[in-house]
């Protein structure tokens, strides 16, 4: 997982990370944005992670110091929740609407795995909601745990997928030394019945998860899958060529997966 520290480019920002909430001066004290606005530490931090959300703040390596607070109760909270499951809805109109199923065992849909499927709030909770700098070693340790809880509403369209005859692929940043632990933590949590389950292999390692994940859709594809939709929370999993007829990404201010 490449990470580079961002400097919070898009912003008025100077780029100091090491400032507290209760005395913070990212802007060497000044309160205000370059047209004037007077701004609060919410405004800042709401501002940052809408950015992430948008995709122009990229490769940050950890959440800045003065909104791991502001982001830990996002990521728990009752608005994260509501604007994940308007992602669900969007998808389940997408399948009602426009989606012309062939019901020849080629219709696909792909999901990835972790804060799509199975959420790790629960281990970043632990390690100041991303203001820590990724330990990938004691990640993978408590993946191997498999206690990762299901997200529920994923679930919900994860079950309403496979009900309406789509093949369901996984794609996974996870390496496939964790695949018989992802296994049993998908089982244990309700998620059953994938056709595929892909992992990165020693193969993998020098590309990038774009890089990774766009070329298992240019496999499944020449293998003749319609790829109707993907379900992700990072931009790695459905940036890339090819990709799916549409697109849909879930709401994740923990962490960057370029």
């Amino acid at each position: 997982m490449a990470r580079c520290v961002l400097l919070l480019a898009t912003m008025f920002l100077a780029g100091v990370l090491t400032t507290t909430a209760a005395d913070w001066n990212i802007m060497n004290q000044r309160t205000r944005t370059k047209s004037g606005l007077q701004i609060t530490l919410k405004n800042y931090c709401e501002s940052w992670r809408m950015n992430v959300e948008l995709n122009n703040i990229r490769d940050f390596t950890v959440v800045p110091a003065e909104c791991t607070s502001y982001i830990g109760k996002y990521m728990s909270g009752t608005q994260f929740k509501v604007d994940s499951e308007a992602t669900i809805d969007e998808c389940t109109l997408y399948l009602n609407t426009l989606v012309d199923l062939k019901n020849d065992g080629k219709d696909a849909w792909i999901f990835d795995i972790d804060d799509t499927l199975l959420s790790t709030v629960a281990y970043y909770k632990k390690h100041d909601y991303g203001g820590e700098t990724l330990n990938v070693t004691g990640l993978e340790e408590w993946m191997t745990k498999g206690k990762a809880t299901a997200i529920d509403y994923s679930l919900n369209l994860y079950n309403y997928i496979k009900k309406r005859g789509i093949q369901i692929i996984l794609v996974s940043s996870r390496r496939e030394h964790l695949r018989a632990a992802t296994i049993d933590n998908l089982l244990d949590v309700g998620f059953y019945g994938w056709k595929s389950l892909y992992l990165r292999g020693v193969d993998d390692e020098c590309k990038t998860v774009q890089e990774y994940k766009a070329g298992v859709r240019s496999e499944l594809i020449n293998n003749g899958y319609r790829i109707w939709g993907i379900l992700g929370d990072q931009w790695s999993s459905i940036r890339g060529v090819p990709t799916a007829r549409r697109t849909f990404k879930l709401p994740n201010s923990l962490y960057y997966v370029a």
